[in-house]
C-alpha cells in the first residue's frame, strides 16, 4: 500500500508530512517509557534492556516480509503492512517507529513509496495500522481469557482490522487531496474490498509471528506483559502468591541472543530467496489505482536512479541473485538503522531523580 508521488497533491502531502513527523515525535518519547522506563532500574523491570534490540529485528523483519507479496484475487496481490505485528511485540510507540524506519529504507534505497508523500504512508500504514491494532488488541485481552492463546487470537483480529482500516486512511486522504477527479464512494468500495481480503493474509502472518515468540519468550511480547498468573501457595488456609522464580540471568542472556540471531536468519531467508516466488501482480492499492484512474498523474520517483530501485541490484543480470542481493541488503540496512534509532533512544532515556540522590548521599 505505498503511495506514490502524485497520488495525493502537494499541500495535503506537505500537511501530512507535518502531521507524520508529529506522529513520529509523540512515538520517539513514548518509546522511551516502552523501552526504558524512567530509571536503568525500572528498565530492568520493565523489560526495556530487552526491547531495544528486538525492536530493531522486528523492523527488518517486517523489510523482509513485505517483500512477500501473496496472491489474494485475480491479478492483485498483497503484502504484510506490518502495524499490527509491531505493536503487540515491542509497544505501539515503538511500533510507529519501526514502520517509519522500514518506508525510510524502502523510499530512499529502493524507490518504494513516493518521498513528497512519505508522511501519508508513515500515517496510512504506520500511525493508522498501530493505533487501531493496538488498541482493538488491548480491548480483547480486556474480555478474554488472560492466556497464551487469547494473545494470539487477538493478535489475528488486531491484524485483520487494521488492514482495512488503513484503507479507509487512504481514502480519507484522497478525498481531501487527490490530484485526479473520481467518485470518492468508488474508491472507498474498492479499497475497503480489496484490503479486507489483504487483511486476512496480514492477521495469519501477525498470529503466526506472535504466537511462535510467546511459545519461547514470552517476556519479550509487549502485547503479553501481565497476562501470566503468578503461582499461589496455601498457607494457614488462605491461598498467598508464591516468590517469582528469577531465570539466571546468563541463561536469559544466551536465550535472548538465540532468539535475535534465530529472527535475523530467517528474514534474510525470506527476503534473499523467498522473495524470488513472491506473486508479481499489482499489490491491492496499485490494483485500485489503474482500475479507477487514481494513477493518471503519478510521478517518477525521486530515487528512480537508486542502484537498488524496483527491489534489484543494478547491473546484476541475474533476476534471482539481484532481488536476492537486494532483499540481504534492504534486510542489513534495516537492522542497522532500526537498531541505532532504538539504541539512541534507550540511551537517551534519563535516569530517574531518587536514583541521583540516593548516588550523593552515597557519597
Amino acid at each position: 500500500m505505498h503511495v506514490p508521488d502524485g497520488f495525493i497533491d502537494a499541500p495535503v502531502s506537505a500537511v501530512a508530512g507535518v502531521v507524520a513527523a508529529g506522529a513520529v515525535a509523540v512515538s520517539l518519547r513514548g518509546a522511551r517509557r516502552e523501552q526504558g522506563g524512567t530509571s536503568r532500574s525500572s528498565a530492568a523491570e520493565n523489560g526495556g534492556e530487552r526491547t531495544a534490540p528486538l525492536a530493531g529485528l522486528v523492523a527488518a523483519f517486517i523489510f523482509a516480509v513485505q517483500m512477500l507479496n501473496f496472491p489474494v484475487a485475480a491479478g492483485t496481490s498483497g503484502h504484510l503492512l506490518g502495524g499490527a505485528l509491531a505493536a503487540i511485540l515491542v509497544g505501539p510507540y515503538t511500533g510507529v517507529l519501526c514502520v517509519t524506519v522500514v518506508l525510510l529504507m524502502q523510499g530512499i534505497l529502493f524507490a518504494d513509496g513516493g518521498l513528497t508523500a512519505l508522511g501519508v504512508n508513515v500515517l496510512v500504514m504506520g500511525v493508522t495500522t498501530t493505533v487501531v491494532a493496538y488498541a482493538l488488541f488491548r480491548g480483547l485481552l480486556g474480555v478474554l481469557p488472560k492466556t497464551r492463546r487469547s494473545v494470539t487470537v487477538a493478535s489475528f483480529v488486531a491484524a485483520l482490522a487494521s488492514v482495512p482500516a488503513a484503507a479507509c486512511a487512504f481514502t480519507l486522504i484522497y478525498w481531501i487531496g487527490g490530484t485526479t477527479d473520481i467518485p470518492i464512494g468508488r474508491v472507498f468500495t474498492a479499497m475497503v474490498g480489496v484490503h479486507v481480503l489483504i487483511g486476512i493474509g496480514e492477521a495469519v502472518i501477525t498470529a503466526l509471528t506472535v504466537g511462535a515468540v510467546i511459545a519461547v519468550r514470552p517476556d519479550l511480547v509487549h502485547g503479553a506483559r501481565g497476562l501470566t498468573s503468578s503461582l499461589k501457595l496455601r498457607v494457614d488456609g488462605e491461598l498467598v502468591d508464591a516468590p517469582a522464580r528469577q531465570p539466571a540471568a546468563p541463561a536469559a542472556a544466551r536465550s535472548h541472543r538465540g532468539i535475535w540471531v534465530t529472527g535475523l536468519v530467517t528474514a534474510l531467508v525470506l527476503a534473499g530467496f523467498v522473495s524470488y516466488y513472491a506473486s508479481a501482480s499489482p499489490d491491492g492499492l496499485e490494483k485500485v489505482a489503474a482500475d479507477q484512474g487514481i494513477d493518471k498523474k503519478t510521478e517518477e520517483h525521486a530515487a528512480k536512479d537508486s542502484p537498488l530501485a524496483d527491489y534489484g541490484v543494478k547491473d546484476v543480470s541475474n533476476a534471482r541473485i539481484s532481488g536476492g542481493l537486494a532483499g540481504v541488503i534492504g534486510v542489513g540496512a534495516t537492522v542497522v538503522a532500526g537498531s541505532g534509532v532504538f539504541f539512541v533512544v534507550r540511551r537517551r532515556t534519563p535516569d530517574a531523580p531518587t536514583d541521583t540522590t540516593r548516588d550523593k548521599e552515597s557519597v
